[in-house]
């Protein structure tokens, strides 16, 4: 049932894009420096999150790194894609998991030497049991991953911009 419901979902959402393409600017995550390197993320319609830097670089390690969150973001987005792909095609994937890890130089992060900030790589692995037939999967799970929005962000140059707005005493 959540499968045909999904699907059904996705085809009216398809159809409205078709005619009505447009941009649009995603909603807002305003990040709130509470104490030491603990920070509090909030969303317009009130969903919040708390991140913390762990102790070895002055954080108290009481919730997850801001890198954590970046890797749960792919891992649950690609997750996603996937489920709603396989939705679309009619495919149970029981036990769907996806794990992601990164490799990192905390120089980086530090501004120790000519090492980049963020990750030197990212891997994504994706483990899933399915009856329906293996390339079938595999197609499936390709294309999960190909129109996950936060691993597209991952794998191509977003251009970005840095606005900076001082407040007086």
């Amino acid at each position: 049932m959540d499968q045909e419901r999904i699907a059904s979902a996705i085809t009216r959402v398809r159809e409205t894009l078709a005619e009505h393409a447009e941009t649009y600017r995603d909603s807002a995550a305003t990040a709130t420096l509470e104490a030491g390197l603990r920070v509090k993320v909030a969303g317009p319609d009130g969903e919040f999150m708390v991140t913390d830097m762990s102790a070895g670089v002055g954080g108290e390690g009481t919730a997850p790194s801001p890198g954590w969150i970046f890797r749960s973001a792919v891992a649950s987005c690609v997750a996603t894609l996937i489920a709603m792909r396989a939705a679309e095609e009619g495919v149970e994937l029981p036990g769907l998991k996806v794990m992601v890890d990164s490799e990192s130089d905390d120089r980086g992060l530090l501004g120790i030497g000519e090492v980049a900030a963020g990750p030197l790589s990212m891997r994504v692995i994706v483990r899933v049991q399915s009856t329906s037939d293996d390339a079938k999967v595999r197609e499936i799970i390709e294309w999960g991953t190909a129109h996950c929005p936060v691993w597209d962000a991952v794998e191509r140059a977003v251009p970005g911009q840095l606005t900076i707005e001082l407040a007086g005493p």
